[in-house]
């Protein structure tokens, strides 16, 4: 009886990459160093060994070196950054920027000392593009917030553009965002991403709430939204909470005695 040897399985056909999916390979190993490193600890050398491409090979699409290769990385984190804030128009405005909160923490999460090292600066390889970047995502995030409360940022946007004080406001609260989540991750990813998330949509409500009580264009925008809102979601559990609060300090509305 004669054994066959089984056949060896055929050779894989090697296919040379296109230069936009090289580019994106070598992107991709530079933001997988860069999310757990600061980018000025970053070598070339890595890059390549992480993506199984040869030192020269990095330097043929990226001349510019470690710079040139930083900022092409920040720019594709930026965009993928950019796409957490943006949401559907559907449901109410406040659940709306709760699932919006959840992917940012997310990739906070994901990219922990590289998101550090990008937000706190101070690197050798941050430039005024590097910067322009950064302040590109900042401005998104409060446009896509803005149009979820009914406005635009832009002043020529007609009826539906954003006063000062709303995007002052808005602006502010996308700071407050950036600084917790620096904290959140000082603190050791400390409280649950899911909690922070919750506290960070009441910090949203509470400046709106406060807004309104001094400019009539913030109170049409807190009416409004709150026609949208269920009497569960995040508006109506942080009124319940807020309502004890504000009766126990009724006596601080009241009238002063009248001097004799």
């Amino acid at each position: 009886m004669t054994s066959t040897a089984a056949a060896p399985p055929p050779p894989r056909a090697y296919r040379r990459l296109s230069v936009e999916e090289r580019r994106a390979q070598l992107l991709v190993a530079a933001l997988g160093l860069f999310a757990h490193r600061a980018p000025d600890e970053v070598s070339l050398d890595e890059v390549a060994v992480a993506a199984g491409v040869s030192r020269p090979l990095v330097y043929r699409y990226f001349p510019g070196g470690r710079q040139q290769l930083y900022e092409a990385a920040l720019g594709s984190a930026a965009d993928e950054l950019k796409l957490c804030f943006t949401e559907p128009p559907v449901g109410p405005p406040t659940e709306r920027v709760a699932r919006v909160l959840d992917r940012y923490l997310r990739f906070v999460d994901e990219h922990d000392t590289g998101f550090s090292a990008l937000l706190r600066g101070g690197s050798v390889v941050e430039t005024s593009r590097t910067t322009s970047i950064v302040d590109g995502v900042r401005r998104a995030a409060a446009e896509e917030i803005l149009s979820h409360l009914g406005r635009i940022g832009g002043a020529d946007a007609g009826e539906r553009s954003a006063g000062p004080r709303l995007r002052m406001m808005v602006r502010s609260w996308i700071a407050a965002v950036e600084a917790a989540s620096l904290i959140w991750l000082d603190e050791g990813k400390r409280p649950p991403a899911a909690e922070l998330r919750g506290w960070l949509v009441d910090h949203l409500i509470a400046l709106l709430a406060a807004t309104a009580a001094t400019d009539e264009e913030t109170a049409a925008v807190v009416r409004d939204l709150l026609a949208l809102e269920a009497p569960g979601g995040p508006a109506g559990r942080l009124a319940q909470l807020v309502i004890p609060v504000v009766a126990d300090a009724a006596h601080l509305l009241a009238p002063a005695p009248a001097a004799d």
